[in-house]
């Protein structure tokens, strides 16, 4: 069985992933990591531009499957910084707000990412 090159579950993942990488900016900023700022704006613009590329090359159906999973990243994101907000709260000192939704965005994403796994794995069977 060959896998299609691109899917909305794919670009949901992208979308994600530039999530954080926006996320991740003013903990930089914050910083004054100039140069690393530099290579997440490039970073952001060339996964900005292949889900770009990807979304074109969807079907009309699985364009429509898209916004469905754009909510679930949202979700997931929301629920990332509640576990993130509830962790640090509970084992570690207060951190600045930059690390905080650097360290939600991030596993918000992750549990998209295995969420989107899991159900394809049960799919798959």
């Amino acid at each position: 069985m060959q896998r299609t090159p691109t899917s909305p579950e794919r670009i949901s993942v992208a979308l994600g992933l530039c999530v954080v990488m926006l996320a991740t900016l003013p903990r930089y900023m914050a910083g004054g990591h100039e140069t690393r700022q530099t290579l997440i704006f490039f970073a952001l613009a060339l996964v900005a531009f292949a889900a770009i590329i990807q979304w074109r090359l969807l079907a009309v159906a699985a364009r429509r499957r898209l916004p469905q999973l754009c909510k679930r990243l949202a979700v997931m994101l929301l629920l990332g910084m509640v576990v993130m907000g509830g962790w640090h709260a509970l084992f570690t000192e207060w951190i600045s707000w930059q690390v905080f939704i650097s360290h939600g965005a991030t596993l918000g994403v992750l549990m998209h990412a295995v969420g989107l796994w899991w159900a394809g794995e049960g799919q798959a069977r």
